[in-house]
């Protein structure tokens, strides 16, 4: 996937994954792979900006396999945003669609 494509949506999925329910970082890498190839260094500045934007909320949850895990929850404010992104994402991605079907026919 083109670098910037991912870029641009990779907010929308994020919010959109612990929307459904609270992760942790590395959880988080794991369900946004599914998507778009990413990594950890990808994935864990944008968990730092969107909590420090009041999207997320985090918490620790004690581990049996290590250190305790720092889980991210969406917010009222990280719900809105969602819903705002989606929005965008869907009237933005139905333009470009039509446009594809539209200039499509010429080929």
């Amino acid at each position: 996937m083109n670098s910037q494509f991912k870029k641009g949506v990779l907010e929308l999925i994020v919010l959109l994954s612990v929307s459904a329910r609270d992760m942790y970082g590395y959880e988080l890498v794991l369900e946004v792979s599914k998507v778009v190839d990413v990594n950890e260094g990808t994935i864990y500045p944008l968990l730092k900006r969107l909590t420090n934007e009041k999207y997320f909320e985090t918490y620790l949850v004690e581990s049996t396999e290590g250190p305790s895990r720092k889980y991210y929850k969406l917010t009222t404010l990280g719900r809105k945003r969602l819903k705002e992104l989606k929005k965008t994402w869907t009237e933005f991605s139905s333009s470009v669609n039509d446009f594809i079907k539209e200039r499509g026919k010429n080929e």
